[in-house]
């Protein structure tokens, strides 16, 4: 198969043990990666510069570290963390999830077997506390009609979970500045460029859904960084008027409506989404 490098990054709020099982996870790979490089998204703590320091030392040759001055957000950690990988195939990988044991090789095998693909990635499983606990599924289009036709109002894939192509990224002109959904405009701009792209109709990756993750959701920053990333999408065409205002209308109900709605909401559209997706197959 081929060779691939995984693509972390990481800042100072993350949990030393959330990052522990996070890279643990792509370690233990049962096809393991070429190079993993971890990008420093500004100074960290002394807690999780020791934790790094101890995987340089047991993983000879594997890590690459990229340090930035200061945290700039993750897209532009991630498009210097590009720079780095060797190899063309990369692995995404965030600093608080926790890949299956198998993920990257069902991955692998997409690319071995349709070389024309640029991104592949699948469903992934949200547990609160317990990864062994999956209390939600997010489900994501298989191929690429109904990716491209999700992708005007939504991301089409989960981000954490993705394997692309290094060389279509790049261009593709990268993820950017913006500071919130950098990876929706990156793939949109992506698929409208000629790009293919897979979804793995399984669970390949465990996503820590807790309720600062909520809280994320529906924070001004997050919903300000929505909007505007699916203008710069209408801006470019791919995404019409309605996509764009149905996109505001929802974000600023989020923002609005008490805490307990927006988990409600979330399981209900990953119902909604496993259901379409299951009714899709059997056509």
């Amino acid at each position: 198969m081929e060779k691939y490098s995984v693509l972390m990054s990481v800042y100072y709020k993350e949990k030393p043990d959330n990052l522990k099982a996070s890279i643990d996870s792509m370690l233990m790979q049962t096809v393991p990666a070429d190079q993993f490089v971890l990008v420093k998204d500004g100074p960290l703590t002394p807690e999780l510069d020791s934790m790094i320091d101890l995987y340089l030392k047991s993983n000879d040759g594997l890590f690459t570290i990229v340090e930035l001055t200061e945290n700039s957000g993750l897209g532009i950690a991630l498009d210097e963390g590009l720079k780095y990988c060797r190899n063309d195939l990369v692995a995404r990988m965030d600093s608080d999830d926790i890949s299956t044991p198998d993920r990257c090789e069902k991955e692998l095998k997409v690319f071995e077997q349709r070389p024309e693909l640029s991104i592949v990635s699948g469903n992934i499983g949200e547990f609160e506390n317990d990864p062994g606990n999956v209390v939600s599924v997010r489900v994501v289009p298989e191929n690429q009609n109904e990716i491209k036709k999700r992708m005007r109002i939504r991301s089409a894939f989960n981000h954490p979970a993705v394997m692309y192509r290094k060389s279509d990224v790049i261009r593709c002109g990268g993820y950017g500045t913006l500071k919130r959904k950098q990876d929706h405009v990156l793939f949109s701009h992506m698929l409208n460029c000629g790009c293919e792209a897979y979804n793995i109709q399984e669970i390949i990756l465990l996503f820590r859904a807790d309720r600062d993750s909520i809280l994320r959701k529906k924070s001004i920053e997050n919903c300000r960084g929505y909007i505007e990333a699916q203008k710069m999408n209408y801006k470019r065409g791919e995404c019409g008027i309605v996509d764009y205002i149905f996109v505001v209308l929802t974000q600023i109900v989020l923002m609005i409506i008490p805490e307990p709605f927006v988990n409600y909401i979330k399981k209900l559209v990953r119902r909604i989404d496993a259901g379409y997706e299951h009714r899709a197959e059997s056509k």
